[in-house]
């Protein structure tokens, strides 16, 4: 039989994606960007400009925790079962009151513009139209409110870099509660710009360019700082952008400011230690992302899947944990759901696919990881991606 029965419980079936490019294959179409996700980097570097790789590869210090990511999700096994009635399967999860059709968000990946000129709109496009949340990055080389017109009705959460101007931050959220952003994504790893040996050995920054402040430079709290317009005084621009960007003074009292002025769902990114999370859950917050920015930010850190379930028994019970870090596959997924995951952000792979073949190329990686994601849950005998549980797993 060469169809597929699955009559998915969230109305889309994801695994067809296979029979498609099988059928395909017999007009002699093969498809533009690789099955294997893995791959895509390689073919980006072969492609793009060594700077835009570099920068969207690359990790702190000699890439040991990029490498700890994998490890720990490649040391996680599953453990298939069989006989299994598995013709019905359900990929939706609810966040936040709100049912999504797949566990999966595409991640906040700022400066995309260079990778593909149509930069976060075409990521956005792609992310809407196959019903999976994009995440913008306040770093994004396009203002918000146009990446929101791109993606009409699309779901999309907001990322902010935490900076040491309050102004700018409650325009930032007054703008991206305007444009229709229902969750905001607190990045906390990044007070400070790491050591990264692939982006200092080209020189490369795309901020000191003037790229991936498209929403600094349109922002009126911002623009009150400068002594002249953007327009008229491009590196004072930088300049101030570069001095208020991060903030390493900020501390959990700080939340209150965010909370006051953010009504929705509050997200901290970037935790690792299950005492964190506790201090998250206390300080009212609505979900964590276990995430060491995949890779970019502490050389040595612990693996993410390696901290995902301490963090998860520490708070799961109370409220959403996320996990980003490593994932570059479906059995990804499954492991990350299987840890307690209630849903699994991907980033870099959606930035090769972008650089790669624009829109078609975000839509080709989100329906290839979803695809083999249900067809591995599928496969190991489960058919609820909600219900997954470290028992699937040795």
């Amino acid at each position: 039989m060469i169809g597929n029965e699955n009559a998915n419980g969230a109305g889309k079936d994801w695994a067809a994606f296979q029979y498609e490019i099988y059928l395909n294959g017999m007009t002699g179409a093969v498809p533009r960007l690789p099955a294997e996700l893995g791959r895509l980097e390689e073919l980006a570097a072969g492609r793009l400009g060594p700077g835009p790789v570099g920068y969207v590869a690359g990790s702190a210090g000699n890439g040991s925790t990029e490498r700890a990511n994998r490890e720990a999700l490649e040391r996680r096994r599953i453990v298939p079962r069989m006989l299994r009635d598995v013709r019905r399967r359900d990929l939706s999860v609810e966040l936040w009151g709100r049912r999504l059709p797949a566990p999966v968000a595409l991640a906040p990946i700022g400066v995309l513009s260079i990778m593909h000129p149509e930069a976060e709109c075409a990521a956005a496009r792609g992310a809407a139209a196959q019903g999976v949340p994009f995440i913008l990055s306040s770093a994004s080389s396009t203002p918000m409110e146009q990446v929101a017109e791109a993606m009409g009705d699309g779901e999309r959460w907001f990322q902010l870099y935490w900076g040491k101007d309050r102004e700018v931050t409650k325009s930032f959220l007054g703008r991206a509660k305007a444009a229709g952003f229902t969750a905001l994504f607190v990045t906390l790893d990044t007070p400070l710009l790491a050591w990264r040996p692939r982006d200092l050995d080209q020189a490369y920054l795309p901020f000191l360019r003037g790229v991936g402040t498209a929403n600094y430079f349109t922002d009126p709290a911002f623009q009150a700082g400068l002594a002249k317009p953007v327009h008229e005084d491009r590196d004072a621009a930088v300049l101030h952008f570069v001095g208020m960007f991060g903030d390493p003074g900020k501390t959990w009292e700080d939340l209150a400011l965010l909370r006051e002025h953010w009504d929705g769902p509050i997200v901290l990114k970037g935790i690792l230690h299950p005492d964190d999370a506790r201090r998250a859950a206390a300080a009212g917050m609505d979900g964590v992302v276990v995430s060491n920015h995949g890779g970019r930010q502490v050389g040595g850190s612990i693996g993410a899947a390696d901290a995902l379930p301490g963090v998860v028994e520490a708070v799961g019970d109370r409220m959403a944990v996320l996990f980003d870090s490593g994932v570059r596959s479906g059995d990804d997924v499954f492991k990350a759901l299987a840890l307690g995951a209630r849903a699994v952000l991907l980033g870099r792979p959606y930035a090769y696919g972008l650089g790669l073949d624009g829109q078609a190329g975000v839509e080709h990686v989100i329906r290839a990881l979803m695809a083999e994601f249900e067809l591995t849950m599928a496969l190991s005998g489960h058919t609820d991606a909600a219900g997954l549980t470290p028992s699937a797993l040795v």
